[in-house]
């Protein structure tokens, strides 16, 4: 006759482990701004072709395919920088995350170009028409976004180049990195609805 042993996880398998504080911070952070893009996203959408006087979007915008590509690119170097600071690959650490700051720099003077562009010599500001406005908002809160994670990025890279950055805050960097992701992601939507959708 045999007997069927039952395994019982121990206590120590048993044992619920709470989510780092920062994590759930940042999650937290990344929901209410979902929210405010989602609001700035509608009503762009709902004003599409509602201007009375121009230039309209296809009169004026150009799609940003080189910044896009530099900003989504953003995300794998960010990704390789975590996995190296996991890894205590210090070196691979500054030189990834040197990189998604390059990455997002460029996006960002590509929107500064652009902006010059559609302000000088289109003549589109934010009191032109209802695309002026909504499209400077819209597109001002995500490069406002943008410039807030490039801040926190660079002084990590200012304490890493310093040696006062090391693996142990591994966790803290991931907290940074996932609002990057955040970002980037966010301006896959407001490509589609500005640049696609919008023209």
């Amino acid at each position: 006759m045999s007997t069927s042993t039952q395994v019982f996880p121990s206590a120590s398998e048993r044992e619920w482990k709470l989510p780092s504080r920062g994590r759930v911070g940042m999650l937290s952070l990344i929901i209410g701004e979902s929210a405010l893009f989602t609001i700035f996203v509608v009503a762009y959408i709902f004003y599409i072709g509602k201007s009375l006087t121009g230039p309209t979007p296809a009169q004026v915008l150009e799609v940003p395919i080189l910044g896009t590509i530099c900003l989504l690119s953003s995300s794998f170097a960010i990704w390789r920088s975590e996995h190296a600071i996991e890894h205590g690959k210090m070196r691979a650490f500054v030189a990834w995350l040197a990189t998604t700051i390059l990455l997002g720099l460029v996006f960002m003077v590509g929107t500064a170009i652009e902006w010059h562009k559609l302000i000088y010599r289109d003549g589109l500001t934010i009191r032109t028409n209802l695309f002026g406005t909504t499209f400077y908002s819209l597109v001002g809160l995500h490069a406002t976004h943008v410039l807030l994670g490039l801040s926190m990025l660079s002084v990590v890279l200012v304490l890493a180049l310093l040696d006062r950055f090391s693996e142990s805050q591994s966790e803290r960097f991931a907290v940074i990195a996932l609002y990057w992701h955040f970002v980037d992601l966010v301006w896959v939507v407001v490509f589609t609805v500005v640049y696609l959708i919008g023209r």
